[in-house]
């Protein structure tokens, strides 16, 4: 069985994965959550870069890891989203949610943090549950690969025409390949609603943890860990280093 590295987004349709082996793009799929995504890939995958946080904060936001993301996105810095601390993704109520984050942090929960809350407890619960998975899934936010790709951020929002050929330019300049399997992923969510950048997204991932030009590198370089061991860091994939 060959070995695959997988980028996984979660939508509301859906967690789209796309994997590949050393030899290129394999297959892309469509499951219902990260459980679902760990059973398909259990036997099979080296790596997978999901876009949701792993190891949350008890106490501090924004993370290590989103604070240099920012700083090296420049204009598209608002791309990253801060996870809500762990106590505070667990409430239902954003204002709960809301309050909670404040007393921990000193800072007011976004109403984007608190949207992805679900999943980001999902993952979380399952990292903290399942010990086989953790040197397996790795953190990767897309804006940051693509900046890693180029060498400097995109300019354009991803929901935009502009967006989405500045991406898919960055994405055949890195692997002449990737406009075919950004095709071939899109045909394989029929029947799921899942957004057009999130295919574009799940493609960079994946280029992101297979095998190809440059290293795997993590952002923060040597990450520190959440209470539970986690590492609190980025992937992305670059000759050099986004950061001295």
């Amino acid at each position: 069985m060959s070995e695959y590295y997988v980028g996984s987004v979660a939508r509301e349709g859906g967690w789209l994965a796309v994997a590949y082996t050393t030899d290129g793009f394999d297959h892309a799929a469509v499951v219902d959550s990260v459980g679902e995504l760990w059973t398909r890939y259990e036997e099979s995958a080296a790596r997978i870069a999901i876009d949701v946080p792993i190891g949350l904060e008890a106490s501090d936001a924004p993370r290590p890891n989103e604070r240099l993301a920012r700083e090296v996105l420049g204009d598209r810095a608002g791309a990253v989203v801060s996870a809500p601390v762990r106590e505070a993704a667990r409430k239902h109520r954003y204002r709960t949610a809301s309050r909670v984050h404040e007393r921990k942090t000193d800072r007011e929960l976004a109403r984007r943090a608190f949207d992805i809350a679900p999943v980001v407890t999902a993952v979380d619960e399952f990292l903290n549950a399942i010990d086989d998975a953790r040197p397996i899934f790795l953190e990767a936010h897309p804006e940051l690969c693509y900046l890693a790709f180029d060498g400097e951020p995109m300019d354009e929002q991803p929901a935009y025409a502009a967006g989405y050929a500045e991406r898919m330019r960055t994405l055949a300049e890195f692997d002449r390949d990737a406009p075919p399997t950004v095709q071939s992923v899109a045909e394989s969510t029929a029947g799921r609603r899942i957004p057009i950048p999130a295919v574009v997204d799940a493609v960079a991932l994946g280029l992101t943890v297979r095998p190809g030009p440059g290293s795997l590198r993590s952002l923060p370089a040597d990450p520190s860990t959440d209470e539970r061991e986690l590492p609190i860091a980025y992937c992305y994939r670059s000759e050099t280093t986004l950061t001295e």
